[in-house]
């Protein structure tokens, strides 16, 4: 099974067991997840010794009564094949993920979704990473695009998608410091004549690069569109959002299943008065918006299922009912989103550090250190 496979039948909702052959530190970390999926871990050495005992079939017991077919994942798809034959051989419908981990991690969907009366001239497409939930966007305008929260490992592809749809990409948009990826608005800045774009507040968190800054009520022209700059402060001091019409690119402040966590600028000792600045932004800023606002968020979680059109955004009343945060008072809100986070992002301090300019990762780098959940949200449902 290739990732783009398995991607499209969880994207579907299909049932599917995941075998993962990798040590359980590692399964721990980082795995194939959703809302779909039952995801089991044994380590691939079982299977070798079983195989030398002839006990496979003991192995392969437990997945007998299993939607078919077992899907067996490692790092890079060699052990998992080796599994998936076994199994298959023991009379278990098994197939290995080619490439593994590493395949699933380049796994990157694009879907066009419908805006209702955001802009009539512009097309949205929203980018899903699903290895790690992380959403960018592309808006389209004529003979313009602009793309928000692209990821430097995929710089190529929203120039071309921009290009497939007879446009030219004029701005790269970042909605913040990004802690849980490398930031591509450089690399499709390098590759385009396309400007850098990001809030104006990235300068006090040490920005070191030429960028263009737009504070709150700034816009960023595409064709006859605007993005619109929302200054929407909590997850970060300079998270700005963007509005098209009634489409709300959140970036990290408002998800599909909870809202952001505060503790990846300043830490623990700085995420209560984060939360503060967090629980005005969604309360405040955004009790001005309408109930059919359509909210499309930088990431989602594992077990988030996208709407009918296959895309992760929902309407404002659908998150005011969904998630009890949103009717919280200040101090509760505080006490809750600082209460249940989970794991800061792998190797987030330097990728902060990269995202500002300040360091420097080759493409290879770059890829291996974002490898992973992206832990952007407070809990996992809020």
């Amino acid at each position: 099974m290739t990732p783009e496979e398995l991607a499209a039948r969880l994207a579907r909702g299909d049932p599917t067991t995941v075998l993962d052959v990798r040590n359980r530190d590692e399964f721990e970390t980082w795995r194939v997840d959703g809302a779909a999926v039952t995801a089991t871990q044994i380590p691939a050495i079982r299977f070798t010794q079983a195989e030398i005992r002839g006990t496979v079939d003991e192995l392969a017991a437990e997945f007998r009564d299993a939607p078919s077919p077992v899907v067996v994942v490692c790092a890079e798809g060699r052990s998992s094949a080796h599994v998936a034959d076994l199994l298959s051989e023991a009379g278990v419908p098994a197939e290995n993920l080619e490439t593994g981990m590493d395949g699933w991690a380049r796994v990157y969907r694009a879907r066009e979704f419908p805006v209702g009366n955001a802009d009539a001239d512009a097309t949205v497409l929203q980018y899903d990473r699903p290895s790690s939930g992380c959403l960018a966007y592309l808006v389209v305008a004529g003979d313009e695009a602009v793309v928000v929260d692209p990821l430097r490992a995929f710089a190529d592809r929203y120039v071309e998608d921009a290009r497939e749809h007879g446009a030219e990409v004029v701005a790269a948009v970042d909605t913040h410091v990004h802690a849980d990826h490398v930031s591509g608005v450089s690399a499709v800045a390098e590759r385009t004549d396309a400007s850098a774009v990001l809030p104006a507040g990235a300068t006090d968190r040490g920005l070191d690069f030429d960028a263009r800054l737009v504070a709150d009520g700034e816009t960023v022209g595409v064709g006859d569109a605007e993005l619109v700059a929302v200054h929407a402060p909590g997850h970060t001091t300079e998270m700005t959002a963007f509005r098209l019409g009634d489409l709300l690119l959140a970036g990290d402040s408002l998800f599909l299943e909870s809202v952001a966590r505060p503790d990846l600028e300043d830490g623990d000792e700085g995420a209560p008065d984060a939360a503060r600045r967090l629980h005005a932004t969604l309360t405040e800023r955004y009790g001005e918006f309408a109930d059919d606002t359509l909210v499309a968020p930088a990431h989602y979680g594992p077990r988030t299922v996208p709407d009918e059109t296959g895309a992760y955004v929902a309407e404002l009343w659908t998150l005011r009912d969904r998630l009890g945060a949103l009717s919280m008072d200040e101090a509760a809100f505080v006490s809750f989103v600082c209460s249940d986070m989970p794991p800061r992002p792998a190797n987030y301090e330097r990728i902060i550090e990269t995202n500002l300019g300040r360091d420097s990762l080759s493409d290879e780098e770059a890829f291996e250190v974002e490898l992973g959940p992206n832990n952007c949200a407070a809990t996992s449902e809020a």
